[in-house]
């Protein structure tokens, strides 16, 4: 749970970068109601900010659009060809259900996370910004000892060689991984029991 001012904060100062690990119901289709960001406006969802749970933060690498038009839409992508319903499925009635979604490199629009890898590798200056700028981001939630969650590998060597030392960082695949829905969620479900129960 949090409170509406940080709430409200944190959408206006992150509002195309961040959403929460909180979607609309899927019906007819497992991609349907992906974008419906009417569950993320606590005017209309009245449970929102109890929902909501700062203390995991699950962290992707950067922004694979650079379309993202409306408030807390990152994550909550609605084309045809986005995964974002896969994350969706997996966490659902998870204990990373309403956790904080952001990437730790904002501005770099770029679908392929091995060129992400090799710019920052070449500009390490640049890395070092970004999580600066995360940490920022985190002292704006509220919270002192969140959990961090790396979707994928590249997400999870950055914060590990520059936060190890500072938090608990739980890796798991990320959603875009080619494998299933059923499958991404079984093994979201085991990382949760090993990492987040001890």
């Amino acid at each position: 749970m949090i409170t509406n001012e940080i709430y409200q904060l944190m959408k206006k100062k992150y509002q195309f970068y961040s959403s929460w690990a909180i979607w609309a119901e899927e019906s007819e289709t497992p991609k349907s109601n992906v974008g419906d960001l009417s569950v993320l406006n606590p005017a209309i969802n009245k449970n929102l900010l109890n929902e909501l749970n700062p203390n995991i933060i699950l962290v992707a690498l950067n922004i694979s659009r650079g379309d993202i038009q409306e408030p807390l839409a990152n994550f909550h992508d609605k084309r045809s060809e986005a995964t974002d319903y896969k994350l969706r499925y997996a966490l659902k009635d998870t204990a990373l259900w309403g956790g904080y979604l952001t990437d730790i490199i904002k501005d770099f629009d770029q679908k392929i996370s091995g060129k992400v890898v090799s710019f920052l590798k070449e500009n390490p200056r640049f890395e070092k910004e970004n999580v600066d700028y995360f940490l920022e981001e985190i002292s704006n939630l509220g919270v002192t000892n969140p959990i961090l969650i790396a979707l994928g590998t590249p997400t999870y060597e950055i914060l590990d060689r520059h936060l190890g030392n500072q938090f608990n960082i739980i890796k798991i695949r990320h959603y875009a991984f080619r494998e299933n829905k059923e499958k991404y969620r079984s093994h979201v479900l085991e990382v949760c029991s090993s990492k987040l129960n001890k």
